[in-house]
Order: structure tokens, then C-alpha cells, then sequence
């Protein structure tokens, strides 16, 4: 019979085996030198270090940045079975949650319960958006396509349909975590409609 540790141990290699999926989850952002559409594992990468970069920007003062970094590399891992949802696709945002959910519980479930019941607790704080952590990070997951697009002149936007009033009414949360980096969205919104990028 194995010890506790090697079982715990085995868990633990299995759900790392399995997050490797989210290297397959392609998102409708294009990187940077617009050669292809990113994957959920880069968003995710991209996040944390924006996460540790921008923290000073945040509305509030007393993050934990351990727990932010976290929650930015695994927010989206419920991706592998639930897909990622294009933020401007209003039907598909339809049973997003429950989706996930049911996500959550399996592909964490594999972990040892500790940390099976931590990373499920973390992914729920970022998804209620209500900490002051799930406020910033949740803020910098809507700054970093919009940042890419401005980047990248609108590219995806054109491709499907998105106008200024769309990109601002869906990423208004934002402000709740970052004053500053709402500020900024609001320059690249302007910038992009005098350029014609955005309608």
C-alpha cells in the first residue's frame, strides 16, 4: 500500500499532467506580432506578470500578491472543459458559470483535498469579483485583450463586429480594481475611433 505522501504526491502530478491542456484553449486574442492567436496558458502567464508589474496601480493598497498571482494562473484553467467564451459573444456567456463550475469541481477534484478545496475557493473569490484581489486581477484579465488590440490595430475587433460602445460596456468592471488602468483604456478607446480603428 502506498504512504499518504506518495498518494499525495500522484494527485498532485496528475492535475499538473492535466492543466497542461490549457496550452491547447485558443482565445481570440492575437499576440503581439499578430502571427496567431494566443492560448489560454499565455493569457494566463501574461496575466501574472502584469499582476506583479501593474500592482502599484491597483485601486486599493493591501493586495496579496501571492494569492492575486494565483488567482491569475488559474482562472481560466476551467477552460479545459468548459472552452473559453469570446467576451463579446452574449449567448455564449449564457450558462458560462454553471459551465465552469462543473469544471471546476472535476479538475481541481483531482488534487489533494487541501488544495483541491483552495484553488476552487480562489477560482470562485476571482469569479464573484468581490476582494479586493479578484477586483485587480479581474481587472488586468479585461485590460490585457484590450491592450492587445490597441496593440495590434484592432484586428480582432473588425473581425467581429466590436465597436467602442461594446468594448467599454463590457470591460466597465475594470474600474473597480484600477482607476488608472480604466483611465488608460478610455485613452486607447479615443485613440482607436480618431485612428478608425473602432466605430
Amino acid at each position: 500500500m502506498e504512504d499518504s505522501t506518495s498518494v499525495r504526491l500522484m494527485k498532485q502530478l496528475q492535475f499538473i499532467a492535466e492543466i497542461d491542456k490549457v496550452k491547447q484553449i485558443i482565445r481570440q486574442t492575437l499576440l503581439l506580432d499578430k502571427s496567431r492567436q494566443e492560448n489560454d496558458a499565455e493569457h494566463s502567464w501574461h496575466m501574472a506578470m502584469a499582476v506583479f508589474i501593474l500592482h502599484e496601480h491597483a485601486n486599493e493598497t493591501d493586495i496579496d500578491l501571492v494569492k492575486s498571482v494565483k488567482m491569475a494562473l488559474i482562472h481560466d484553467i476551467v477552460e479545459i472543459d468548459a472552452g473559453d467564451v469570446f467576451a463579446y459573444d452574449t449567448a455564449g456567456h449564457h450558462n458560462k458559470f454553471e459551465n465552469e463550475l462543473k469544471a471546476s469541481e472535476r479538475i481541481f477534484g483531482l488534487l489533494p483535498d487541501d488544495q483541491a478545496a483552495e484553488y476552487k475557493q480562489l477560482w470562485l473569490e476571482f469569479e464573484k469579483g468581490e476582494t479586493n484581489e479578484a477586483k485587480f486581477v479581474g481587472a488586468i484579465d479585461k485590460f490585457m485583450p484590450i491592450y492587445h488590440n490597441y496593440l495590434t490595430e484592432g484586428q480582432q475587433w473588425h473581425k467581429h463586429g466590436v465597436t467602442s460602445e461594446m468594448v467599454l460596456k463590457r470591460n466597465q468592471p475594470l474600474q473597480q480594481g484600477s482607476d488608472i488602468l480604466w483611465a488608460r483604456v478610455n485613452e486607447f478607446i479615443e485613440e482607436c475611433k480618431e485612428k478608425g480603428i473602432l466605430e
